[in-house]
């Protein structure tokens, strides 16, 4: 692994008296890819959000490139263009085109020269088979290929790292796994990716780390992903896998 992108340290966040994250503390190195598992309402999600500074946390920080991640400092907007955020809903602007979707944060945000980032957007297209439909609106995509879209949006932005939360939690069955397949092919071509997922299968097959969450702490973290599937180490991680075994 590199060098670390992302550092956490004893994270604390709070809602309306509640607490959700408790003393979270995570590393993250370029080219690593960490999954985050945990029953719902443990605090996932809110991990994510909190990381991409949409939510303001009570205690702890949160560290980019050794540089704070402050929604209230100046440099947020800065910071934000370096974390692509892909979330379960898409997020695409209907009165676009996908091309459009892609290439408008690029040339607005990041300045950058029209042909440039249409290039680029037209090669991450290809690159998840979608090259043919960047004159198409969101309406004509199925719901597989308009996530696989917000990918690609993502990743035009060159983030440090790429935060996934349940992508796949809106999609039939059948879009699933051209959804994942794209996530395993960022994996193996070094994307560092901090994922929140329910899959488990997939969980196992792309993880070089796994932590699972439970009641806004962490209860178990291993670097052994496999052997976390086949014998976590904690009673609460057994009953936990336990509700995904159906034989």
């Amino acid at each position: 692994m590199g060098n670390e992108v992302l550092r956490i340290e004893h994270l604390h966040k709070e809602f309306e008296g509640n607490v959700i994250l408790e003393d979270i503390s995570l590393t993250v190195r370029k080219g690593e890819v960490i999954v985050v598992i945990g029953p719902s309402g443990c605090g996932k999600s809110t991990l994510l959000r909190c990381v991409n500074a949409l939510e303001d946390i009570q205690g702890g920080k949160i560290l980019l490139d050794d540089e704070p991640v402050d929604p209230s400092s100046k440099a947020i907007s800065r910071m934000r263009q370096k974390i692509g955020m892909v979330f379960q809903s898409y997020d695409l602007f209907p009165h676009k085109t996908i091309l459009q979707n892609v290439t408008l944060a690029p040339e607005k945000v990041q300045k950058r020269k029209k042909a440039e980032a249409e290039r680029e957007a037209l090669e991450l297209l290809e690159r998840v088979n979608l090259a043919d439909r960047g004159n198409d609106y969101p309406r004509q995509l199925s719901g597989g290929q308009k996530q696989r879209v917000a990918i690609v949006r993502a990743l035009c932005m060159h983030p440090d790292i790429l935060l996934l939360d349940e992508i796949t939690a809106a999609l039939d069955p059948e879009m699933v796994h051209e959804v994942l397949e794209v996530v395993v092919s960022l994996a193996r071509s070094g994307s560092t990716m901090l994922i929140v997922t329910h899959e488990m299968g997939f969980a196992k097959a792309v993880a070089d780390r796994v932590i699972f969450l439970d009641e806004g702490r962490i209860v178990e973290e291993s670097s052994a992903p496999r052997d976390f599937f086949a014998m976590p180490g904690t009673e609460r991680a057994r009953a936990f896998l336990k509700t995904f075994d159906y034989e």
